[in-house]
């Protein structure tokens, strides 16, 4: 299993126990091969995430909501 932390800039898109799907883009920076993840459709949006942490199975459930300063933090667990 494989946790992500999605950033989520408005309150209430998910909550605990929703089962989400997300998109994959790749991108090509100096450190390498990189991925991005959203939360469909544009609830959140991940880091980079270096291909040795490439997510295969873009279906997760919502494990943990965190508030920030001034945005949630949304943690995703995938069967990876």
């Amino acid at each position: 299993m494989k946790q992500l932390d999605f950033r989520m800039e408005r309150p209430n898109l998910v909550k605990v126990g929703d089962c989400v799907e997300v998109s994959a883009r790749d991108l090509q920076t100096l450190q390498g091969l990189m991925y991005c993840y959203t939360i469909e459709p544009a609830v959140g949006m991940s880091g980079n995430i270096p291909i040795s942490n490439k997510i295969n199975n873009l279906n997760g459930t919502v494990s943990k909501i965190e508030d920030g300063p001034s945005y949630w933090t949304v943690t995703v667990d995938f069967d990876d």
